[in-house]
């Protein structure tokens, strides 16, 4: 007979395979250990074709029993079970203990086929003849920003458009901790502890005091609202309860 091109189904594992039926059970299950990850002996086997009950694939002497006698058909699903209990079981998805290849840089930049070839022939990013002057005029505009907003250190202000951030302006400037964030930040000190930090960055503090609360902030101008905000208070809608 010829083979039958099954879908071979496990825990960590789903694929075609083609099954030759002359094989015998014994040799099924040898050659789905390097495919499934589970050895023979703990195997539970079945195959289910569309609109059929699974049928168990086993038998009193598996050495002699040929596939042959089950119900091959083409794509039915060959389901391999793993019978160890869970904590004896190999976590194949785990990869923290796998050592990772990098390519050496100057041998990434030869090759023709990458994404930084890409970018060179269309002339993307840090490729971009324009880009120097596209950055300075980003850069630029924070600062214009910063004039325009009257943006400076002690001023009140709000952080977004919806009022629910408001705080004083403790710092303007440059943090060279952000990553790919060149130009001018704002840090914020809000009135209530729903910031992203102190008003530290990687252990480089810009305005406040070390704290537990993260009552600090870092945003660009744009998001920034100079005002007499006073503090929020959350007890005002509650005098009359």
């Amino acid at each position: 007979m010829a083979d039958v091109p099954l879908l071979v189904v496990s825990e960590n594992a789903s694929s075609e395979r083609r099954i030759t039926p002359s094989w015998t059970i014994t040799q099924l299950r040898t050659k789905l250990e390097p495919i499934t990850g589970i050895p023979p002996s703990c195997q539970r086997l079945s195959i289910q074709v569309p609109g059929s009950a699974p049928v168990t694939i086993e038998a009193a002497d598996e050495d002699a029993t040929h596939l042959s006698s089950f119900p091959l058909r083409a794509y039915a699903e060959l389901s391999v079970v793993d019978t160890r209990p869970p904590n004896a079981r190999p976590n194949l998805n785990d990869t923290t203990g796998v050592e990772k290849y990098v390519m050496p840089e100057d041998e990434y930049e030869k090759k023709t086929d990458s994404v930084l070839a890409w970018k060179k022939s269309q002339q993307l990013g840090r490729f971009d003849p324009n880009a120097p002057s596209q950055e300075q005029a980003r850069l630029a505009s924070f600062e214009q920003d910063i004039r325009e907003r009257g943006i400076e250190t002690g001023k009140r202000c709000r952080v977004g458009a919806d009022d629910t951030r408001r705080g004083t302006v403790g710092y303007v400037g440059e943090v060279k901790e952000i990553p790919n964030g060149a130009g001018a930040w704002v840090g914020v000190m809000l009135d209530e502890p729903v910031g992203k930090n102190d008003g530290s960055i990687a252990g480089v503090r810009y305005f406040g005091e070390p704290s537990e609360l993260k009552h600090g902030v870092f945003v660009r101008p744009e998001r920034v609202e100079i005002g007499d905000y006073p503090v929020m208070n959350d007890l005002e809608d509650m005098e009359e309860i």
